[in-house]
């Protein structure tokens, strides 16, 4: 499923137009995101939690050449399933 797919699910299952399903999504996915560029969580009861680490610094090899370089520590957003999700997977 594509984000245009979930759209047109999200204005069928909550009888609303595209427009405004559009809008809400934009809406939850931009709350998402800046609350982990604060460095802070977002728990979705039955859904999962966003959270974000920190990657620590390493080196890795360029393919290309076989070099060795080094790699900038990071920060990476993680999703961890709840267990509603999960049971509804398996």
């Amino acid at each position: 499923m594509n984000k245009s797919e979930l759209i047109e699910h999200i204005a069928k299952q909550a009888d609303i137009s595209k427009a405004a399903a559009g809008r809400a999504l934009e809406a939850v996915i931009g709350g998402v995101k800046q609350t982990l560029k604060k460095n802070g969580s977002v728990s979705l009861v039955g859904f999962g939690t966003f959270t974000v680490t920190k990657r620590a610094a390493r080196s890795g090899r360029n393919p290309r050449t076989g070099d060795t370089i080094k790699i900038k520590s990071a920060k990476v957003p993680k999703f961890r399933p709840g267990k509603a999700l999960k049971d509804a997977v398996n």
